[in-house]
């Protein structure tokens, strides 16, 4: 699905190495700017097209069809359905929120003052194949779109100080007067592989997200051991939103979830054999039915021919976009020393470890051992 004039350029998953269903170790994938799962491009000029002064000059009837030809370009379902992308590398951000439960997000980007209402959304849904997940409705016209007028003008805000969990990437965040929580939320989702550097459009962009929801966040668990008896460093767990599994059902043999439920998972690496400081390692899917994932920390082959060694650092974050509307999460730890196979403590953890594995995968076949 190609995105739509005046829309940010949605975000794929390109170069996938990700295993089939049935498969049990993810591989390889590259995250880049292209087809699906994002949102809407910022889109310049919009008022103007129905400023006050052009209207009075125009034929009452010439009036109603430009209205109709706005609202249709700026009142947007959102494609997302996730923590929603608004935009990318944005500054001055600001949130209210009005006692009907709108949002309003000021902020700038490529050289002007944005004003995106979003509503319509809380939380997310339950795994499904035959409803979509939730998804805010967005006008990013500040209100012409939706009600024919800016209504950013008279929208005060009714959200008080944040009473909600702990998240992370925040910028701000509010509970409402009904006792949900808004959050807008900004980090570098997009990044390239292995360490390299940039080298597609939305690589190491700071992407805005707004998130609404009531109650606990979703939950990322992890766990850390080793593969293959030991060669190499291993990561696995399961995602989970009010003690459920969160996953798609299906997916591009590039690794992109084609429905409303997928999400991709996205693994950094700190001072590891890429570099200093935090570097991507890769991206891969909580797996259906139960939500769990795995990863190897293994040497990866380029395009290019290059080999880049496995990304083992000295902590680990893997961060991903929230079911529904909820907000974005994160979890970070502190990797483990390489396998020593005549110590008896690491062969008492690997083996709770594999034990762990069949235990979580409920439906999935477990990692490899």
């Amino acid at each position: 699905m190609g995105s739509e004039q005046g829309e940010v350029a949605p975000v794929r998953v390109d170069g996938a190495r990700r295993a089939p269903r049935g498969k049990v170790e993810q591989e390889a994938l590259d995250i880049g700017v292209g087809r699906t799962h994002g949102a809407r491009r910022d889109s310049p000029g919009a008022r103007r097209f129905l400023s006050r002064a052009i209207l009075r000059g125009l034929p009452v009837r010439v009036t109603a069809v430009l209205a109709g030809v706005f609202a249709a370009l700026f009142l947007v379902p959102d494609a997302a359905q996730a923590s929603q992308l608004i935009a990318r590398n944005t500054s001055s951000e600001s949130l209210i929120v009005s006692e009907s439960g709108k949002a309003l997000l000021t902020y700038h980007n490529q050289g002007r003052l944005w004003r995106v209402l979003a509503w319509g959304a809380v939380g997310a849904r339950m795994p499904s194949q035959t409803r979509h997940q939730v998804a805010f409705r967005i006008d990013r016209s500040g209100g012409w779109g939706s009600t024919g007028r800016p209504l950013w003008k008279t929208m005060r805000n009714a959200c008080g100080p944040y009473r909600g969990p702990a998240i992370p990437f925040v910028l701000t965040a509010c509970t409402a007067p009904d006792g949900s929580h808004w959050a807008v939320q900004r980090w570098q989702r997009l990044r390239a592989n292995y360490g390299v550097p940039p080298w597609k459009p939305g690589h190491d962009a700071f992407e805005l997200r707004l998130s609404h929801w009531r109650g606990p966040v979703a939950k990322l668990e992890v766990w850390l051991d080793w593969s293959y008896s030991g060669r190499w460093h291993h990561l696995f767990g399961r995602y989970t939103y009010l003690g459920k599994p969160v996953h798609g059902f299906a997916w591009t043999p590039e690794g992109d979830p084609v429905d409303t439920y997928g999400r991709v998972l996205s693994l950094d690496t700190l001072d590891s054999a890429y570099g200093a400081g935090w570097q991507r390692e890769n991206g891969f899917l909580a797996r259906p039915p139960d939500g769990t994932f795995c990863y190897g920390f293994v040497p990866h082959r380029l395009a290019s021919g290059e080999v880049r060694p496995p990304g083992v650092g000295k902590r680990y974050r893997l961060a991903t976009s929230g079911p529904g509307v909820t907000p974005d999460v994160a979890w970070e730890g502190a990797s483990l020393h390489d396998f020593r196979p005549s110590d008896a403590g690491d062969r008492e953890h690997e083996a709770r470890m594999n034990a762990l594995q069949q235990e979580l995968a409920q439906g999935s076949k477990p990692c490899h051992a």
